[in-house]
């Protein structure tokens, strides 16, 4: 993919009928709007030019939308040494990796950038909110399904029928393929660790972060439906996050390589001490001007540093207690590159709708 550079809008050719035509005319190549209030059906929509990168959801997997364009953002975060420190820190010490800061400070992108950099494979995301439980993590059972399944079969084959293996309708949780024992590398290398992003952990229930205890402590955990069976079944065929099926004996699953597990929290509440002690803590804090033009760049191409300098500018001399985040300025970039035949008055006014502090009241 290349990097999206400001570029006026092109109308494509198709055939439309003399209505459409008429209506077409009024929807002149400067004017940025596709939608236009007028309540005319119009054909419009079919000149929307690319999605901004990052909500490209035609690329294979989400590092490409977290990282930038060809993963520049990589290579142009510049990250300050004590963040750098923080995940060393939690690699060497097979610890999670608790990072709290502002929305849009690259909580989230801190996960992927580390597994793109060490290779460490699909990013495995657990976001969070008030309802989620720590079963959720770790797998879920079909019972339901798995009694339609039985009762389909004994409705055809009769007392011949055989039941489906529990497995079967076992699919493991983010955290729990996060803890699958990881195969050697083909060379007798040690085994790679996965990455797991527990997004927004500050959203759930306050009994998760002490639930999480024990798992993230012990590195195991055992699945109930397939433990009881052990003895008919001793090595049952689960589905993990990824869709791949994998062995489990004796209904445990027990890591043998402690993933990288990143817990990501906006402050908006405290952690209990067990949970703290457990962990490696990083604040994240608004990226620096450096940060801040390479997060430019890899999204939307250097000419968008020269062209945005007026909300990049905006962007930084906020005050010191509001709070805007990063991609609100990704996203006035864009779109006020992309107003064309906007007055600049317009554009202000867009610029002031996507720059909005996300801390003031409306």
């Amino acid at each position: 993919m290349t990097a999206a550079v400001s570029r006026p809008m092109t109308v494509r050719t198709t055939h439309q009928n003399p209505a459409q035509d008429s209506t077409s005319k009024e929807l002149a190549v400067s004017d940025w709007r596709i939608y236009r209030g007028a309540g005319t059906p119009h054909t419009g929509a079919q000149r929307l030019p690319d999605p901004p990168p990052w909500r490209d959801f035609t690329q294979e997997g989400d590092a490409g939308r977290r990282l930038g364009v060809q993963r520049q953002l990589v290579e142009n975060l510049h990250p300050r040494p004590e963040e750098v420190e923080a995940v060393n820190a939690a690699l060497y010490l097979r610890r999670p990796l608790l990072v709290t800061g502002n929305p849009g400070t690259g909580k989230s992108t801190l996960a992927h950038a580390v597994a793109h950099e060490l290779q460490l494979g699909r990013v495995l995301r657990w976001p969070i909110v008030s309802r989620t439980t720590l079963q959720d993590g770790l797998y879920q059972y079909d019972a339901i399904g798995r009694l339609q399944d039985v009762q389909l079969e004994q409705a055809v084959e009769g007392e011949r029928a055989e039941r489906p293996p529990i497995g079967s309708y076992i699919r493991l949780g983010p955290l729990g393929t996060a803890l699958l024992p990881r195969p050697t590398g083909a060379d007798g290398e040690a085994p790679l660790p996965r990455v797991l992003l527990v997004d927004e952990l500050d959203k759930s229930d306050i009994d998760l972060p002490n639930d999480l205890l024990n798992v993230l402590e012990e590195g195991e955990f055992p699945i109930r439906e397939l433990e009881r069976s052990a003895d008919r079944e001793p090595v049952s065929e689960v589905l993990t996050d990824d869709g791949d099926r994998v062995a489990v004996t004796g209904g445990w699953v027990r890591c043998t390589t402690f993933p990288f597990i990143v817990l990501t929290s906006n402050g908006e509440r405290d952690f209990p001490a067990a949970l703290l002690r457990r962990c490696i803590q990083l604040e994240l804090k608004p990226p620096t001007d450096k940060q801040l033009a390479g997060m430019v760049a890899a999204h939307l191409g250097e000419e968008a540093l020269s062209e945005g300098e007026e909300y990049i500018r905006r962007f930084l001399e906020r005050d010191a207690g509001q709070v805007v985040a990063t991609d609100q300025l990704l996203n006035a970039l864009f779109l006020t590159q992309r107003a064309v035949g906007a007055e600049r008055v317009t554009r202000s006014r867009l610029a002031d709708m996507l720059l909005r502090p996300l801390d003031r009241p409306r």
